[in-house]
């Protein structure tokens, strides 16, 4: 009888499933910012920060949650970082429901940033997401079936975008975050009867040893394997150079997805005088464009020699082209379509990047994994009040000039990109040892 629960296909799909309603606390809580804004007084950094916040936690968790992964797999990092979103949710939806407007303040900012914090944890499901997935398919399926997990599941911001207007103004924002919070904790549910994680760590949570384990699930059809534990997995990876490369490159690419995905209704309200409900549409079209896109940057870097280095300098350089026509447009009918070129940019690129993870460190997927995710989601928190300062400092034109810090990024990324096609090492198999594994990485 085999004992393996679950299948590939169905662990992919529930763990993007998790992962889309890992968002839904964030989604809310971004455009609602807007309306704590009116209440409290915040400055324009306050702001920065308060929409800013939950990207701190999903993406800096997502470093020991993703290395986790490695030493029982992606089942119970990934219910936990759900259960602390729903905690967050739970803590908005009452202050939503008995605070706001009138029991807002300035000395509230604390309680927000904290809640938010909280929130962030279902963002921080990705690189544990990504960890399980690789686990679960072998290398030559990898680039679709991540782009298919990130894909989808970063469909979520813009799909809640869509709604948001719809849910404030036919129920008011106590009832909007009731609903969000039933969605959240569907999801929770759905991930808890169906997330598995993969064969090899169901074989060890059996009884089987570490050898008879690995050579059961690499018949079953798994072909990476971990080694080492949580702080092993964390230590091999940050050894191989390669992983701080592919973290600058994603700090440009998804950290400046999530920032926008939070600076674009504010970018579009006060720069263009647009209504809040267009912003909201003009910010989902970007999200949804940038999450699908990346299924097509999956398949094109399977297809591809070189396939995740070269389709990285392509999206990268789609991305510098947006940027460009950002910083310098005042027009709206020029911002649009540049808004489009970052979306096409960066999603594309987002998937070249965890098509090369897998391969450029095999021995530990989960600590490289979360490096990558959590260092490179961290622009998510960083760029949107770096983007503020020019605002304070230059008034409206600074909505515009803001996004020169997006030209610096993207050609920093593209140096990067060029010197990881250009500079592949041989790297070890899987079957390496953990001593093996640092004695190689010291003599490189």
């Amino acid at each position: 009888m085999d004992p393996i629960t679950s299948s590939s296909g169905k662990a992919l799909w529930s763990a993007t499933v998790g992962f889309f309603v890992g968002f839904a606390a964030v989604a809310l809580f971004g455009p609602s910012a807007n309306r704590f804004q009116q209440v409290m007084g915040l400055g324009p950094l306050a702001l920065g920060f308060l929409v800013a916040v939950p990207s701190l936690s999903g993406s800096l968790l997502r470093i020991p949650f993703s290395a986790w992964v490695d030493t029982t797999g992606g089942r119970k990092p990934f219910l936990v970082l759900l259960s602390l979103s729903v905690v967050g949710m739970v803590g908005l939806t009452l202050v939503a429901r008995f605070l706001y407007p009138a029991h807002l303040s300035l000395a509230s900012y604390p309680l927000l940033m904290a809640l938010g914090v909280l929130s962030g944890c279902g963002i921080a499901t990705f690189s544990v997401g990504i960890s399980q997935v690789s686990y679960w398919f072998p290398q030559r399926k990898q680039g679709r079936a991540l782009a298919i997990f990130a894909g989808v599941g970063n469909v979520a911001p813009g799909i809640f975008l869509l709604l948001v207007p719809f849910a404030l103004r036919k129920f008011g924002l106590a009832w909007s975050y009731v609903a969000w919070l039933c969605i959240l904790a569907t999801g929770t549910v759905f991930y808890a009867l169906f997330g598995r994680s993969s064969p090899y760590f169901q074989l060890l949570k059996k009884g089987l040893a570490p050898v008879d384990a690995r050579a059961r699930a690499h018949a079953l059809g798994q072909d990476l394997f971990p080694t080492g534990n949580l702080k092993d997995s964390l230590r091999i990876s940050a050894r191989v150079w390669r992983t701080w490369a592919l973290v600058w490159i994603y700090f440009t690419t998804f950290g400046g997805f999530m920032a926008l995905t939070a600076w674009l209704p504010i970018y579009w309200t006060s720069f263009f005088g647009v209504s809040v409900e267009h912003a909201l549409m003009l910010t989902a079209v970007f999200s949804i464009v940038a999450s699908l896109i990346r299924v097509a940057g999956g398949v094109l870097s399977d297809q591809l020699q070189e396939g995740g280095e070269n389709t990285a300098i392509l999206a990268l350089l789609i991305a510098l082209v947006g940027a460009l026509v950002m910083t310098s447009s005042e027009k709206f009918e020029l911002s649009v379509p540049g808004e489009i070129l970052m979306a096409f940019g960066m999603g594309i690129c987002n998937a070249a990047v965890f098509k090369i993870v897998p391969q450029a460190v095999p021995q530990a997927v989960g600590g490289a994994a979360g490096w990558v995710g959590g260092f490179g989601a961290f622009g998510g928190f960083v760029i949107p009040p770096v983007m503020a300062f020019a605002v304070r400092n230059l008034g409206a034109a600074g909505y515009a000039i803001g996004f020169i810090t997006f030209i610096f990024l993207t050609l920093f990324s593209l140096s990067m990109a060029w010197i990881l096609k250009y500079a592949r090492e041989t790297v070890p198999e899987t079957g390496t040892s953990v001593e093996e594994m640092l004695e190689i990485q010291e003599h490189r």
